[in-house]
């Protein structure tokens, strides 16, 4: 098993932190990993990007230029990426800040309003959660447990106020990547 990802969208998306999350979640498991960030300089309002290569075998190279998945939160994501998304990928897509979608017919799409889904939820901070959930099910990368163990022991120290919505984020997104 080998899975190649670029999680992409806007500084403050939190894309840095869904890579770091399932690379953390994939080494716990014993697989091998690679976590590449990228951002501009400006940050939050920027754009940013996160390679992550998940194997079981060692992984030669960090760099990923043809994706098994896509995480798209933001519509210069989807038209920067989207096109080296392998054939038979994944793109995952926020659908509330990628208007335009993607015109591909090879790859397998989960279009999810996931900005509002968050505001749902209680907060656009969240947003990272709930793509997290998707990746969980719809691949099984990772498993959720091994989440749930990383973000109890994250957030227990930086602020235990926001596990319940996080926990939520996530299942909430394993539905809808389970409903696919």
């Amino acid at each position: 098993m080998k899975k190649e990802m670029i999680c992409a969208g806007f500084g403050g998306q939190g894309v840095l932190t869904i890579g770091k999350f399932i690379a953390q979640a994939a080494m716990q498991e014993g697989k091998e990993v690679s976590w590449l960030p990228s951002y501009g300089p400006e940050m939050r309002g920027g754009t940013a990007n996160v390679s992550v290569v998940v194997s079981d075998t060692t992984i030669a190279s960090p760099i990923v230029s043809q994706a098994d998945i896509l995480v798209a939160l933001n519509q210069p994501s989807l038209d920067k990426f989207g096109p080296n998304v392998r054939p038979g990928g994944l793109i995952i897509i926020n659908t509330d800040m990628c208007p335009h979608g993607i015109k591909r017919e090879d790859v397998v799409k989960i279009n999810a309003p996931m900005s509002e889904i968050a505001k749902e939820l209680g907060s656009l901070r969240v947003l990272n959660m709930l793509a997290i959930g998707v990746i969980i099910g719809t691949t099984g990368m990772v498993s959720y447990e091994t989440i749930e163990e990383d973000l109890e022991s994250f957030l227990q120290a930086k602020n235990p106020d926001l596990l319940e919505q996080n926990i939520a984020a996530v299942k909430r997104g394993i539905m809808i990547g389970n409903s696919k």
